[in-house]
């Protein structure tokens, strides 16, 4: 019969034919390395999305305001990460970061606002969720 190993630690285990760990504090760090593996890409695009967010409220502290798109990339701001995208009858496409959106008026201005109660589900054409 050959020896077995810890999945985690790959010390010797024994007793049962289908025991994976020598103990529980092993199978324990096992899966949280794992779960944590699992949700790093999460962690990073919330944090995208976290910095757009703070980015554009800083810049707009009065609700609706008009700044350009070289001080918005200048800060770090990245325009492919967004939550939804609202779009208004006339044609205008907003993208939201969380309740801030954005709509580019042209190659390098763009309008700031915040929404007060943030968009409705059945607005949201970024998900394809209609409510």
């Amino acid at each position: 019969m050959s020896e077995r190993a810890c999945a985690y630690c790959q010390l010797p285990i024994s007793g049962r034919s289908d025991k994976k760990f020598c103990d529980d504090q092993c199978r324990s760090a096992y899966g949280a390395k794992y779960r944590r593996a699992a949700l790093d890409p999460v962690r990073r695009i919330n944090a995208v999305l976290k910095r757009n967010r703070e980015i554009l409220l800083a810049l707009n502290p009065s609700g609706k305001t008009v700044t350009s798109k070289s001080e918005l990339v200048w800060r770090g701001f990245d325009f492919a990460y967004h939550t939804s995208i609202y779009q208004t009858r006339s044609g205008s496409t907003y993208h939201y970061c969380y309740d801030i959106g954005y709509l580019v008026l042209g190659a390098e201005r763009v309008l700031v606002v915040r929404s007060e109660s943030g968009i409705k589900a059945d607005q949201d054409v970024g998900t394809g969720y209609s409510g």
